[in-house]
């Protein structure tokens, strides 16, 4: 997307998470960002792909709603696009979210070592000035060699981990090394599968 195309369109990116506004930015967007202040823990779904994709939809809807009021007085004539995103870690069938505590992260942690989990990626992309709206799951595997315990003792002394879901940075520099295969793209890890994003915002538009 060069350039010229991203000035016919506003993007607000509805995440606080860092690793989006990262991607986003790889992506070569301008954007503005707002986060959703969703009770995610409200919204509960048997499956990985219904639950994030219904939270990311919440995530859309609280956003949206916050923004109607702005969004009328502007007269530009440019749509916004809104693009909300959610990610869960699946590990034994089981959807972890983000660890409650420190002791938490450090079981899930413990769990990747030496064997293998799931990300599922849901991204919803919305254009407030038709309303038409895309969206779509993305699911990475991901294996692990083992994970020496002074390493999980260093990530959960330095505490990223503890606001990710399923403590799970694979790009982390102390991660990193112990990761022996993805099968999908580390931007879907991460929160963000660039190409979904991409296409669905041609989509709306």
């Amino acid at each position: 997307m060069d350039s010229e195309d991203s000035n016919q369109f506003k993007i607000i990116l509805g995440s606080s998470s860092i690793a989006r506004k990262m991607i986003l930015s790889e992506m070569g967007y301008e954007f503005t960002t707002m986060s959703a202040d969703i009770d995610e823990k409200a919204i509960r779904k048997e499956k990985p792909e219904d639950l994030v994709m219904a939270l990311a939809e919440a995530k859309a809807d609280a956003i949206a709603s916050k923004l109607q009021n702005i969004e009328n007085q502007e007269n530009d004539g440019k749509p916004t696009v809104l693009v909300a995103a959610d990610t869960v870690v699946v590990y034994e069938g089981m959807i972890r979210e983000k660890p409650s505590n420190k002791e938490e992260a450090r079981q899930f942690i413990q769990g990747y070592s030496g064997g293998h989990a799931a990300t599922v990626s849901s991204v919803v992309v919305r254009n407030l000035k038709t309303g038409f709206r895309r969206g779509e799951w993305d699911k990475v595997e991901i294996q692990f060699h083992d994970i020496p315990e002074h390493i999980i003792d260093n990530l959960i002394e330095e505490g990223n981990v503890l606001n990710v879901a399923g403590a799970l940075i694979i790009e982390h520099p102390l991660v990193l090394p112990y990761v022996k295969a993805v099968v999908g793209t580390t931007d879907s890890v991460m929160g963000l599968p660039k190409a979904l994003t991409e296409r669905l915002i041609k989509e709306v538009l």
